[in-house]
């Protein structure tokens, strides 16, 4: 049999798609086009998503209690921001870019949505929120489930579609008429993929296996007194002899009914004749679970970015205190991965406009006292006139300006 060439493998393997786009026909009717699954198919190489997603959401958010927390954290604060959309740098308000992110879906407010893609972004490395358009607009917005998304690739390996599956049907999302994409792709970064993000859960997957076994163990430990209670040794006459099989089963069935578990703690033993009793123990090293634990649990809040601090664990002394813990919290983390949400929003939902969408940190209570040291800062420099305090601080140089 003849073999085919590479690059003709390669041509049909890359070969563009000749299914009719979805384009804004589809978008006519104002609904989610993954509410209702329609079956459809286009030829194309897909990339699927390297990772087990069900497995580390239910290990790592649906398990652990820190990285539930280091997730619901980061969604909680991020979804708290108000946001300000800004053109040359001026407020704008009443813009129908606001108004949709303030009621995205009639499901969902503006901080059910941020909660849904920070947290979709934190446990699959991946976010994609899909446009419903009515005669060319916007008119509602929904996060969708990552591990039903996957890339369409077209023959020069450029993401041209996406593939939304779910209960055997499939729905293909790609650019319509006037090149609007429907779908969002927001993807944290990754160095060995060009299409799929890396999340930080699957980053912690090590420090949550350790931290899971050793909750596991110490709850053994303690269904079982917190200790091997030890051994019972047979002596029969003159030293010899064993039990048999039918002793062996009802002296082990009364020990687990009678001895064992939380209930039975510290109940003294009855012995029958010929049976001694052998004390054992752990020793304090091979206890000592406490330190492993609180390791694994600092490095799932490294992977997060979360100051240990913030969550309890002891023996963290990274930073003096806990305002400056809740600083760097805001300052590193928080803001950082929002503002990325809020810069892919702009891009894609206002794609003929010089707008840009950014968090409004003024009212964020962690932040406050920064910006009190900061005012204080350039009100006590002596070197700067009036003008240049105002402009430092954001204000017009002159009041007159505000005004205008």
């Amino acid at each position: 049999m003849p073999s085919i060439p590479f690059s003709e493998r390669l041509a049909e393997l890359f070969k563009p798609s000749t299914t009719a786009p979805l384009g804004a026909a589809m978008l006519h009717q104002k609904s989610s086009a993954t509410a209702g699954m329609v079956s459809l198919h286009m030829p194309g190489q897909a990339v699927w998503t390297p990772r087990d997603y069900a497995g580390l959401s239910r290990n790592g958010y649906g398990r652990n209690v820190i990285a539930f927390r280091c997730i619901r954290m980061l969604a909680e604060a991020a979804a708290s921001v108000p946001l300000t959309l800004k053109e040359a740098g001026h407020n704008l308000s009443g813009h129908p870019v606001l108004s949709l992110l303030r009621k995205p879906n009639p499901d969902q407010s503006q901080g059910d949505f941020i909660q849904d893609i920070i947290g979709y972004l934190q446990t699959a490395g991946n976010a994609y929120i899909e446009a419903v358009r009515i005669g060319g607009e916007i008119r509602e917005l929904h996060v969708l489930r990552p591990d039903r998304m996957k890339v369409r690739l077209d023959a020069q390996g450029w993401p041209s579609a996406y593939e939304y599956s779910v209960g055997g049907r499939k729905l293909i999302f790609s650019e319509a008429d006037d090149g609007f994409m429907p779908i969002l792709h927001i993807k944290t970064f990754h160095p060995l993929n060009d299409h799929y993000g890396m999340s930080p859960l699957e980053v912690a997957a090590d420090g949550v296996d350790i931290h899971n076994a050793a909750n596991a163990w110490n709850k053994s430990l303690l269904d079982n007194a917190a200790r091997p209670s030890g051994a019972l040794v047979y002596k029969g006459a003159d030293g010899g002899g064993g039990l048999t099989g039918e002793q062996f089963d009802r002296l082990k069935s009364e020990l687990q009914e009678t001895y064992q578990g939380q209930r039975n703690a510290g109940r003294p033993m009855v012995l029958d004749g010929g049976l001694d009793w052998k004390q054992m123990s752990l020793s304090p090293a091979d206890m000592d679970f406490i330190n492993t634990k609180n390791t694994a649990a600092r490095d799932i809040a490294l992977a997060f970015g979360v100051p240990p601090m913030l969550l309890g664990i002891p023996g963290d002394n990274t930073y003096a205190n806990y305002r400056e813990a809740n600083l760097a919290f805001w300052r590193q983390t928080v803001l950082p991965l929002l503002s990325r949400v809020t810069a892919g929003l702009a891009n894609w939902l206002c794609m003929d406009d010089c707008l840009s969408l950014h968090p409004d940190t003024n009212n964020i209570e962690a932040l406050k006292a920064e910006k009190h040291d900061r005012l204080q800062q350039v009100i006590n420099a002596d070197f700067l006139t009036d003008a240049e305090k105002r402009t430092a601080l954001g204000f017009p140089a002159t009041p007159d300006q505000g005004a205008e």
